[in-house]
């Protein structure tokens, strides 16, 4: 599911509440029809089977979940939608077998099950049909202007228009202080008008708000008639950075100001936080290297027999601060891969990396020593990846702010790992540290198990490694 931090989505919310009661009902009904009514009376009130049908609830939405089944972006395929409702409501039953294994309270009967299952699969495939039509019928809930035609503005109306299905919102047009741009194509819509005829198409186009880039208007805006729209009219006005940051989840860097960062809510880290961030670092790490110490003896074994060289090998990367510390990690490449070349970023289908190094870098199970990197307190568990001292001092020199994400500890994983490709460029690098710059403005753990969840999905799916 795509995540807005300042501007959480309706009609995901809606899908998942409405899903939720759905497959409640589901079991009631099988309960109902398998029981009678003085069975379901005595399995709901008597039997615990709310609490039942919430566990099966969860695991359900959780399958699905994992499955990207409440990513809007990637549902448009109804064939494909199916498929992976199969899969998840598969994986739920693999997952509630074993649950059943190990606490057998909680079952609620073999007939029940099956009933459920069957009600589920046809609940939830036409509930989503529906929610699907609706999403591309229904008027959309806000109509946006976007004053500039700056690489920010285009890539928010990007984005808003790849998640138009699922925050309801939609582009107007944009404004352009050249009279001769107007008409001319940018995306979709394109360029509709001048700053002068904003109060006009406000008006003609019932637009809600009006997003303006001051790069692109500064000293161009007609205040006082923007005044009297917002005054009389109730038209909202925002600044482009404001409202990028709050639908794409980062901070444009393209037009940012150490003023903006300055003055900006956010940015801060309380000491409690600091200290109850740590502590998890520490418990879950602690508890993550006695768990998977048999899994990395494995991996080592793997390594070992595979190719020569070390089984652990130690990198040099920039933490917090700029101390460099080493960074441990099961070996996946050739040992002389960068004897030749030196420092040079990891490429897709990599000919240095080795069988097995593949492997373990598309399973993530490379990364494992790094969590000794955490208990030490060189890392975190969430936060900005760090990078080797050859790279930093390069994309400190063409990236503007970009020294400003060691204020905080690097971390395993983080919101740049996860809501971006793999990347290999000084352009990857812009992108991830605009996520990162986001990630540092709203820190909380709330935002940090947000990323657990999207790193255990990331996993899972095996998605984005190199």
């Amino acid at each position: 599911m795509a995540i807005s931090i300042h501007r959480p989505a309706a009609r995901p919310f809606a899908l998942i509440a409405c899903e939720t009661l759905l497959i409640i009902m589901a079991i009631a009904t099988s309960a109902h029809l398998r029981l009678g009514l003085d069975g379901w009376t005595s399995f709901f009130f008597q039997d615990n089977g709310l609490g039942k049908a919430l566990v099966i609830t969860g695991i359900c939405q959780l399958s699905l979940y994992y499955r990207d089944l409440y990513d809007l972006r990637s549902s448009g395929d109804r064939r494909d939608v199916f498929v992976r409702l199969l899969q998840a409501l598969g994986s739920t039953s693999i997952i509630l077998a074993l649950v059943y294994f190990w606490l057998p309270d909680l079952i609620i009967g073999r007939g029940v099950f099956l009933w459920a299952c069957g009600m589920v699969l046809a609940l939830v495939v036409g509930w989503r049909m529906a929610f699907d039509w609706w999403s591309s019928h229904a008027a959309p809930s806000e109509r946006l202007l976007i004053v500039g035609t700056s690489a920010a503005a285009v890539s928010l109306a990007r984005e808003l228009f790849e998640r138009r299905r699922e925050l309801g919102v939609e582009i107007v047009g944009f404004i352009d202080p050249d009279p001769q741009m107007v008409g001319a194509p940018l995306l979709n819509p394109g360029i509709i008008g001048t700053v002068e005829d904003i109060p006009s198409i406000v008006r003609a186009r019932s637009v809600d708000r009006v997003v303006v880039s001051l790069a692109d208007a500064r000293g161009k805006l007609p205040l006082d008639k923007l005044l009297e729209m917002k005054l009389s009219r109730g038209i909202t006005f925002d600044h482009l950075p404001t409202v990028y940051e709050q639908f794409t989840g980062k901070i444009a860097i393209e037009n940012l100001r150490p003023s903006w960062l300055i003055f900006s809510e956010g940015f801060r880290q309380a000491r409690f936080f600091r200290a109850a961030k740590r502590f998890c670092d520490i418990t879950a790490a602690s508890a993550m290297l006695l768990l998977l110490a048999p899994v990395m003896a494995a991996v080592a074994v793997l390594v070992r027999l595979t190719s020569p060289g070390p089984v652990v090998y130690q990198q040099v990367r920039v933490g917090q601060h700029g101390r460099v510390f080493k960074v441990r990690k099961f070996r996946s490449m050739r040992a002389d891969a960068e004897a030749a070349t030196g420092a040079v970023w990891a490429t897709q289908n990599d000919t240095r990396i080795t069988p097995v190094g593949r492997l373990i870098r598309r399973s993530r199970l490379d990364e494992l020593p790094q969590l000794w990197n955490v208990l030490v307190g060189d890392m975190s568990l969430i936060g900005p990846r760090p990078e080797r001292p050859e790279f930093v001092k390069m994309l400190t020199e063409r990236i503007p702010f970009y020294g400003e994400r060691h204020v905080i500890r690097p971390g395993l994983t983080g919101w740049a790992q996860v809501r971006y490709c793999y990347g290999a460029s000084v352009e990857d690098a812009m992108e991830k540290l605009q996520y990162d710059l986001f990630y540092m403005k709203h820190m909380s753990l709330a935002l940090d198990l947000v990323i657990a969840f999207e790193t255990a999905k990331t996993v899972i799916l095996r998605r984005g490694a190199a």
